[in-house]
């Protein structure tokens, strides 16, 4: 069984229930539903064919509804597409019109209050840059062109030095956040934080409406790295977005950053999805670049969660075969043994500083006797995610009785959940989740496994147990 989990966009080329399932059989851990694209009606089916295929196949995939966030878009050009020359001037104007080589709008009326002379426009992913010149502070900007080219309707714009004001939830992903906190998604996805302040704001809609789905702060704009630390508290999780993150700032700094970012959320023990490109190719080819392969393979050692797909399952030609592709990756990647094993001493004023020490010292014990798996009780899944964040070589079995965190776990680090809700004594309960690991041939006679629990363990407490035992 791979550890690095692998998520993957839905869309047109992985709609239909069998090529769902057979993604689901070759590696596929977390489903996201990208709300850029797609009507609630087109969501909701999948997700009804995603939860069809759990019941039947037995599998925890998770739905992560990932929100388009506040997204700034050019407007409709003339024959779908105008020549912006060098050192030419542009309008640019929040009036919706048919764009020409002399103006175009943008669908955000408040940038010429946000914009100031000097500072960079990108558009279609910096494929052009402009700089502003001067702005009436109302509704009109004057660019000069640095790097011309081609500008088609609707391309993507970026502010590398602009503190934009827009708010990080629009009208649209509020909509789109009732439907998916109706539909009981697991995790969240918000675009574009910029603050600390942005994941409070969706964690409180969450909770007035009586959910549970976790929050993946997506890290794509300079602001959110200058606040990381803040960020990464409130949030559940992170995915480095290098998309625009990759536009936002220099290039060369994004292989840092991601390092970086990696680092930061396994010593808070929240999972970090790697995404964006990773193997574009195989959208129209069998087979990935040699440098997606590398790609992959290094999100892997740097420890990452989780890998993410987008157009090449959502749209790309070979859905199945992708899956199949970078599991293989993975797996192979995860070979080598300098990857595991990574147990970070807890600090004495921490407030689980307890159930910490019993997780950092299940992955010693299980690095010291080459344990084959560490078994783990828990209600809130929060032993899962901190034995995972220390990369144990063991299997990682989280035995739960609360049914909506089994489809979260599955986006963490070499987590399997298990429903179980017998609580009749500790040793019981660990004699019966070995037994039950046995029939289903995930563990054999003589396996040394590390148990861990709270006692009592009808209390649902901190664990505060751990015990080394042979499988009979």
């Amino acid at each position: 069984m791979k550890k690095t989990k692998i998520v993957a966009t839905m869309g047109p080329a992985s709609s239909d229930k069998e090529t769902l399932r057979k993604m689901f059989l070759e590696g596929l851990n977390v489903c996201r539903l990208n709300f850029s694209h797609g009507s609630h009606e087109f969501h909701e089916e999948t997700i009804k064919t995603i939860r069809e295929l759990n019941d039947e196949l037995g599998y925890h995939i998770a739905i992560l509804a990932d929100l388009q966030g506040p997204k700034i878009r050019t407007g409709k050009m003339t024959d779908n597409g105008i020549n912006l020359v060098a050192d030419s001037e542009v309008t640019i104007v929040t009036e919706d019109i048919l764009g020409t080589e002399a103006v175009f709008s943008i669908n955000y009326s408040e940038l010429p209050k946000d914009v100031h002379s000097g500072e960079k426009i990108l558009l279609d992913d910096g494929k052009l840059i402009l700089e502003v010149n001067s702005t009436n502070g109302k509704d009109e900007i004057k660019a000069k062109v640095l790097h011309g080219g081609i500008l088609s309707s609707h391309k993507g714009v970026n502010f590398p030095n602009t503190n934009i004001s827009m708010p990080c939830l629009t009208e649209k992903d509020l909509k789109d956040l009732d439907f998916a906190l109706a539909q009981n998604v697991d995790w969240i996805g918000l675009s574009f934080v910029r603050s600390a302040e942005d994941i409070r704001e969706l964690k409180t809609i969450i909770d007035k409406n009586k959910k549970i789905a976790k929050v993946i702060a997506k890290i794509e704009k300079p602001e959110a790295i200058s606040e990381i630390d803040e960020i990464i508290k409130e949030s559940h999780g992170l995915m480095v977005a290098r998309g625009d993150l990759g536009v936002e700032i220099p290039y060369q700094n994004v292989p840092l950053i991601q390092k970086m970012l990696i680092n930061k959320c396994k010593s808070h023990a929240k999972p970090v999805i790697v995404a964006t490109q990773m193997m574009e190719s195989m959208i129209d080819n069998i087979t990935p670049s040699r440098a997606e392969v590398n790609d992959v393979a290094n999100a892997v050692f740097d420890g990452a969660d989780a890998v993410m797909l987008s157009g090449e399952t959502s749209v790309g030609k070979y859905p199945i075969e992708v899956i199949h592709t970078m599991a293989n990756i993975v797996s192979e990647i995860e070979t080598f043994e300098d990857i595991y094993n990574k147990p970070e001493a807890p600090e004495k004023n921490q407030t689980r500083f307890i159930t910490d020490s019993i997780c950092f010292n299940a992955v010693r014990l299980s690095q010291r006797v080459e344990a084959n798996a560490i078994l783990t009780m828990s209600f809130t899944g929060y032993t899962g995610y901190k034995i995972a964040s220390q990369r144990p070589k063991a299997s990682i079995y989280v035995f739960t009785s609360n049914r909506q965190i089994l489809t979260q776990l599955n986006l963490v680090w070499g987590v399997k959940g298990v429903f179980y809700d017998k609580t009749v004594s500790t040793d019981n309960t660990i004699f019966d989740i070995k037994a039950l690991l046995k029939k289903e041939g995930r563990l054999k006679s003589g396996d040394l496994v590390i148990n861990i629990a709270s006692m009592p363990i009808e209390s649902h407490g901190n664990s505060n147990m751990l015990k080394l035992s042979y499988v009979e």
